[in-house]
């Protein structure tokens, strides 16, 4: 059984005092993470400060971006071994704002997991289509062109560190959600191409949802078979919120064993 992933992302949200405040709140009421995974993805500003607050609370750090490189001279640029240094598990890679908003392709989101992968973290590799491309019936094509293009040097022995999280970009901060069902269905699919490019190691590759999680809407997402937790935006930046999530993860898990 894969055990469910959710992850925290803050984007470009909470300073260091803040990020710390939220640590001590969340660990208070989760207490301990039992049958979910907890990662947060803070500012890179904020990783060594949490990283010292999370000490033995079992929720772990994620960087929200890495350069495939180890060292050198790209400047403003953070690189996967200092992620490692500062106590990150996961990364998140080819989130829809490095794609649409920095132009980054498939091809640079591979170099980028790749780089990951060689350091021993495990990459959250984001897809997801537009608005556009949702209302032009054209899902699958697009979902699977970033499937194939972003995983495409990943070794074989790393498969099972990846977490893929399928985000609707149309659905991103606008309140819109993908319906249970839906969501399903391209999940599945994402199951499907990672079968074709894993084999039977894909039954235990997790799959994220993302895309306005709410509390709200939170249990019946989860409650499907292909998604294995979500990759939350603005709702995880207030501890409540993200911990009624985490409950509402736990509950769909009890209830489908």
């Amino acid at each position: 059984m894969r055990t469910p992933i959710l992850v925290a992302n803050w984007k470009m949200h909470k300073g260091v005092r803040e990020a710390t405040a939220f640590a001590e709140d969340l660990k208070l009421r989760l207490q301990a993470p039992d049958g979910v995974e907890v990662v947060i993805a803070p500012p890179f500003t904020a990783l060594g400060a949490l990283q010292r607050a999370l000490q033995g609370s079992g929720i772990e750090l994620a960087g929200q971006n890495l350069y495939p490189e180890a060292e050198g001279a790209f400047t403003g640029e953070i690189s996967p071994a200092f992620l490692r240094d500062v106590g990150c598990r996961y990364v998140i890679l080819g989130h829809s704002e490095r794609r649409h908003g920095f132009g980054e392709s498939s091809e640079f989101v591979a170099r980028k997991v790749r780089a990951a992968c060689d350091h021993e973290l495990r990459p959250i590799v984001c897809v997801g289509e537009t608005l556009e491309e949702h209302e032009a019936g054209r899902t699958a094509e697009v979902i699977e062109a970033q499937i194939r293009g972003s995983l495409a040097q990943v070794p074989p022995e790393a498969s099972e560190t990846l977490v893929l999280a399928y985000e609707p970009v149309w659905a991103i901060g606008t309140g819109r959600t993908a319906s249970p069902g839906d969501a399903q269905k391209v999940h599945a699919m994402i199951r499907e191409l990672l079968r074709e490019r894993f084999g039977a190691a894909a039954d235990r590759i997790r799959i994220q949802y993302g895309g306005s999680v709410k509390p709200e809407n939170g249990y019946a997402l989860m409650a499907q078979p292909d998604i294995d937790g979500a990759l939350v935006g603005g709702a995880s930046l207030d501890p409540a919120s993200f911990f009624a999530i985490i409950r509402f993860e736990r509950a769909s898990g009890e209830a489908s064993t």
